[in-house]
């Protein structure tokens, strides 16, 4: 072990992140020996929930963190080309949870999809450990191609499911249900800084195995904290029908085969901007063929949420260039001393837990005043701020000298704007699916929300292909001009949006819904 008094800023912050996860540990040690039911006056179904959502956003956001350096410095690929495939492969993420989440709902149950997701993930995180020797002639990049498939299958039966569960350990009118959303988003977002921070570390100063080993032990944890925590659950999850083994096994089998299909499509990324682009159109006109039969209110609704959700694209595409053209910019172009680039994608979740309880509290307390901006407001306020996050990269970057390297700080004031943008857009778009969509049209609305969510993910690939420029290799030029570009364009959007907002609030009926509400 390297004496203390030789350790580098990156070894310090990952001696922290494993303090940290130390009692994060410890914790739910106390938790899982204690008798007692319930824990800080939530069941104790609830906190096994929160640690194998932790170890899995662990897993994800660790491999996430330094894939687009596996893509360009291991298998060779150029700086576009690498932005390309990580757009796709996390568009993927977002649209097959839409395949478990009907398969659950309908045979398997949440529980059941979860373990299969689990099972699914744990060995394509396992299978990305896997290196050979590198270079896009190896014959090992196919067993690359596979971890991935794993990964996008797996958190499709996964990535919903286990939120549900967390709903489903109280009633619907038990007041705890938002303080039990708010105890889960935080083992989101404690998984994805620790795993962030050691996969990043293990990856890029020891080597990719290590990494990547690491991002599957914690997928393998977070499998075995759920299935040993079942009884905790309290029969939540199950089968909404007794389930023959015949037709369980066969819907395993379908989702092996998708793995097959995926390791197929994330090769071809024209093959899945064609299919976003013609299931999307068709998606956008089956949910206005839906919304013509509605009466007036509900109708006008349709159009609100519809409004909301075309917005997704432009504000997903510039957030998401964080693990891609961002994470290269800060490794070739920061002075970040020796913390290795993918340690820098911690940020985001960190910030998270640090402003979002300050977000909750601002909108309470404007909504007592009447001051609360409305959910359409709040998306231009998230377009502003994302623009505004481009732009002062763009501003600092430029005022120290495209020659120079860019100072750090405004690495940070880049992810302080974005997280920012996302507690604006986020919660409230998935708040608003649901509080808008009528509810035989309420599954649909929000599976449209995560199918624009993952056109969104594409477009970042787009993006962050464009920053290679015609040769595929970034330059920190061609970057800082389309950043600067699309910054604008963001913030242009951002205004339209709040001179729309007042008009597509009164689309959304707000006083009627209320009345709704208390019929």
């Amino acid at each position: 072990m390297k004496n203390m008094s030789l350790w580098s800023e990156s070894d310090w912050i990952a001696a922290i992140a494993v303090v940290v996860l130390g009692v994060f540990l410890a914790m739910g040690a106390k938790i899982a020996v204690q008798r007692e039911p319930e824990f800080a006056g939530h069941p104790k179904g609830l906190y096994m929930l929160f640690f194998a959502e932790m170890w899995e956003r662990f897993s994800y956001y660790g491999m996430r963190a330094i894939l687009i350096f596996y893509l360009t410095q291991h298998w060779l690929f150029s700086d576009s080309k690498s932005s390309l495939i990580y757009g796709a492969y996390t568009a993927l993420v977002y649209i097959t949870p839409v395949l478990g989440g009907y398969l659950a709902d309908r045979y398997l149950g949440q529980r059941r999809a979860v373990v299969f997701g689990g099972i699914l993930l744990a060995a394509g995180h396992s299978l990305m450990a896997v290196e050979g020797v590198g270079g896009q002639n190896d014959p090992t990049i196919n067993v690359f191609w596979a971890a991935l498939a794993f990964i996008i299958v797996g958190s499709g039966f996964l990535k919903a499911n286990i939120s549900v569960m967390v709903g489903q350990l109280y009633k619907l009118t038990d007041i705890r249900r938002d303080g039990a959303y708010t105890i889960f988003y935080m083992g989101i977002n404690v998984g994805a800084a620790l795993g962030t921070i050691l996969v990043a570390y293990l990856g890029q100063t020891i080597g990719w195995g290590y990494g990547f080993g690491l991002a599957g032990i914690g997928m393998v944890l977070g499998l075995v904290v759920f299935v040993l925590g079942k009884g905790a659950l309290k029969g939540a999850g199950e089968a909404p029908a007794p389930l023959a083994k015949s037709k369980e096994w066969t819907l395993y089998a379908i989702g092996v085969g998708a793995v097959a299909v995926i390791w197929a499509l994330v090769q071809s990324q024209g093959i899945i901007q064609t299919l976003l682009g013609i299931s999307g159109v068709a998606l956008l006109l089956y949910v206005l063929y839906e919304s013509f039969k509605l009466p007036k209110e509900p109708r006008e609704r349709m159009f609100a949420i519809l409004f909301l959700i075309s917005l997704n694209p432009i504000f997903w595409g510039l957030f998401e260039q964080a693990g891609g053209s961002m994470n290269l910019f800060t490794d070739r172009f920061v002075e970040r001393g020796n913390v290795p680039a993918g340690i820098f994608q911690s940020i985001n979740p960190i910030y998270i837990i640090l402003f979002a309880p300050f977000f909750a509290a601002l909108w309470q307390w404007l909504g007592r005043k009447g001051l609360e901006p409305s959910a359409p407001a709040k998306f231009g306020l998230a377009l502003l701020q994302m623009g505004i996050a481009n732009l002062v990269l763009v501003w600092g970057a430029s005022t120290f000298g495209v020659a120079a390297m860019t100072p750090v700080l405004f690495v940070f004031l880049y992810y302080a704007f974005a997280t920012t943008a996302e507690l604006c857009l986020s919660p409230v778009g998935l708040s608003a699916m649901n509080r808008l969509a009528p509810k035989h049209l309420a599954s649909l609305i929000m599976g449209a929300w995560f199918y624009m969510t993952a056109v969104g993910n594409f477009v970042a690939g787009k993006i962050g292909e464009a920053t290679g420029g015609e040769s595929g290799e970034m330059t920190k030029q061609g970057l800082l001009d389309i950043y600067n570009l699309f910054g604008w364009i963001a913030i242009g959007v951002g205004v339209g949006v709040l001179l729309l907002s007042p008009i597509v609030k009164r689309w959304m009926h707000l006083d009627t819904l209320k009345d709704e509400e208390a019929a």
